[in-house]
């Protein structure tokens, strides 16, 4: 069995079994609520969206790994190899996940969300990037969070709650340990304006993103091989 294969089968595990309908109407509800209040600049709008995104995005990543049978995600394991089965996983919750980010960012076009007004372009492109900066952290919290690591259910949502309310209170400007939690807040803030925030704070931002998601992603590789 091929990693595409088995990425290809997670997903349409994920879409047929309806477990996608519920993140999808919080998505729904998360973006009408940012976009019903009128216009805003599009990196304002686009920053605050892929923050908010965060937690509904690592929840559908959970989901997605949590739709495969242990027993059957055992026997993917032996047959493709642990490095390959876990990043299988991975992979459709990113694809699921920048699909999402994707449908996001037409969004406020609907509900004329956007200030057409006010550095349109340059404020897309760096909405883009904000959505792009909190997709690989999203996936490593739900994967952090799934069955095969937490071992439990009670525990997976204990996991995904709490890291979910830290990335926005450690997230918080003047918060005593931000690098504690992937920058999803500290992005929303450096675009919260009409100028475009310095090349030097953007560098910032990828930086921290990345070295975030490297402990993370690192964290769970280890926790698999020890786990399963």
């Amino acid at each position: 069995m091929r990693t595409e294969r088995l990425v290809r089968m997670r997903l349409a595990g994920f879409l047929r079994g309806g477990r996608i309908l519920a993140p999808a109407i919080a998505v729904l509800v998360v973006l009408g609520v940012i976009y019903g209040g009128g216009a805003s600049p599009a990196a304002t709008a686009y920053g605050y969206s892929a923050a908010a995104l965060f937690p509904v995005l690592a929840w559908q990543s959970k989901l997605l790994l949590d739709t495969e049978p242990d027993t059957q995600r055992r026997l993917a394991r032996v047959a493709v190899g642990g490095r390959r089965e876990a990043l299988a996983g991975l992979l459709a919750a990113g694809l699921l996940a920048l699909l999402v980010c994707a449908l996001a960012m037409g969004a406020p076009w609907v509900f004329n969300g956007i200030d057409t007004g006010k550095a349109v372009v340059s404020g897309t492109l760096l909405g883009v990037l904000a959505h792009l900066l909190a997709v690989p952290p999203a996936v490593a919290l739900g994967a952090l969070a799934s069955r095969a690591v937490t071992r439990g259910v009670r525990n997976g949502i204990a996991v995904l709650v709490t890291a979910a309310v830290l990335a926005v209170v450690l997230g918080l400007q003047g918060s005593v340990a931000p690098w504690l939690v992937p920058p999803v807040m500290a992005t929303a803030r450096a675009l919260n304006g009409v100028e475009p925030p310095p090349v030097a704070t953007v560098a910032v931002l990828v930086v921290w993103a990345v070295l975030w998601c490297g402990v993370a992603f690192g964290a769970y590789a280890h926790l698999r091989r020890t786990r399963t």
